[in-house]
């Protein structure tokens, strides 16, 4: 099993383990589009706690990739209710895992 295999099976164990529904096809697309972002450390998760990585997030993410037209305030919120959605006191908030949920909050699936 490669090195991306095992943590899209780490993630899979993530959301079963918080008890959300996930589709792991859509997950492992999103993992790969990630790229070399989720072997780092540092990439490979998500600081809620600070704000100009969540703006980056929505700007290079939501806006860059997925095309989205929300206003800033709706993109915001959003990432603040991944946040929530994935534990306030969850440490490894998981880049894919992240991505993923917000794919699926704005129905982009088609993207990937």
């Amino acid at each position: 099993m490669s090195k991306r295999d095992e943590l899209i099976a780490k993630y899979a164990d993530e959301f079963k383990k918080m008890n959300i529904a996930f589709d792991m096809d859509l997950l492992t697309k999103v993992t790969v589009g990630l790229g070399p972002s989720i072997y780092n450390d540092d990439s490979s998760t998500v600081s809620c706690s600070d704000e100009f990585e969540l703006q980056r997030l929505i700007d290079n993410f939501l806006v860059k990739k997925l095309g989205l037209k929300k206003s800033a305030d709706e993109m915001m919120a959003a990432a603040k209710e991944v946040c929530a959605q994935l534990g306030t006191s969850n440490r490894n908030k998981y880049r894919a895992m992240f991505y993923y949920l917000l794919v699926k909050k704005f129905g982009m699936e088609s993207a990937y």
